[in-house]
């Protein structure tokens, strides 16, 4: 074999192997634990560009999970995954780097470190410290007694419900809601779209009333489906985006 076609399959390889090589340092995993007697850990790490971290852990529906990231980028940020999706339940680039809320389903959750791609494009760099926790199994912030409102709200109750958006899994994102509850059994929810906060983002609700068995929307021009099995309202508004609402939300408890 000559010497120029030994140096030209030389060059060829590293042309084909580089991108490749560059690609699986884009992003790696890495699997998360607490310690015996503790209920969440933290963790340091630094990305650049392109590159992202997910974080891995086990937990289970109904548990609470917070997230609070620390960086010196403030293009730096965190997303959390349920299992099996990439629709995320909480977006850090529209609610920040501290979130807390329930969990939908039981198995693997990814929260998922990256630069906004702007800052990526740009190849900047970011050293960040992670604070990962799992807590408790409740999924309402209620009001204290009676028919008092939550501080600083018109509600009578706060949380998350699951749900969903067009073609992806049924209750595979999570959706905040405020509750106001009138007499009788009735109530009118708010909903925020997934990823926006009841409380903070108000161009982005949907209201549902709900009286007995009736629900509906004060916007005539909405279609409202509504399915009730057992304690659970199964919802659907312009059949695209899909919500489930335990009945404890309508009537407390």
């Amino acid at each position: 074999m000559s010497k120029k076609l030994w140096l030209w399959m030389i060059g060829f390889a590293v042309l084909v192997l580089q991108p490749a090589a560059l690609m699986a340092a884009e992003s790696r995993e890495e699997r998360v634990s607490f310690r015996a007697g503790t209920s969440s850990t933290t963790l340091k790490g630094a990305i650049k560009g392109d590159q992202t971290v997910d974080y891995v852990l086990a937990a289970r529906a109904g548990q609470t999970m917070r997230v609070t990231l620390k960086t010196n980028n403030g293009a730096n940020y965190f997303n959390v995954l349920p299992p099996g999706s990439e629709a995320a339940i909480a977006i850090g680039s529209s609610l920040g780097n501290v979130w807390s809320g329930p969990l939908p389903a039981d198995g693997d959750y990814t929260v998922r470190v990256y630069l906004m791609r702007s800052a990526a494009r740009r190849n900047e760099q970011a050293r960040y410290t992670l604070t990962v926790g799992i807590t408790g199994s409740k999924t309402t912030t209620a009001a204290p007694r009676g028919d008092a409102k939550v501080a600083g709200t018109p509600y009578h109750a706060t949380g998350k419900v699951p749900c969903s958006v067009g073609p992806d899994p049924k209750g595979s994102a999570l959706c905040s809601f405020g509750v106001i509850r009138g007499a009788h059994g009735t109530a009118e929810v708010h909903l925020a779209d997934p990823g926006f906060d009841v409380t903070l983002h108000k161009d982005h609700l949907r209201v549902l009333r709900f009286a007995g068995a009736r629900v509906s929307s004060p916007d005539p021009k909405v279609s409202v489906t509504a399915e009730k099995t057992g304690d659970e309202w199964s919802i659907a508004i312009d059949d695209f985006k899909f919500y489930t609402i335990p009945e404890a939300v309508i009537v407390g408890g």
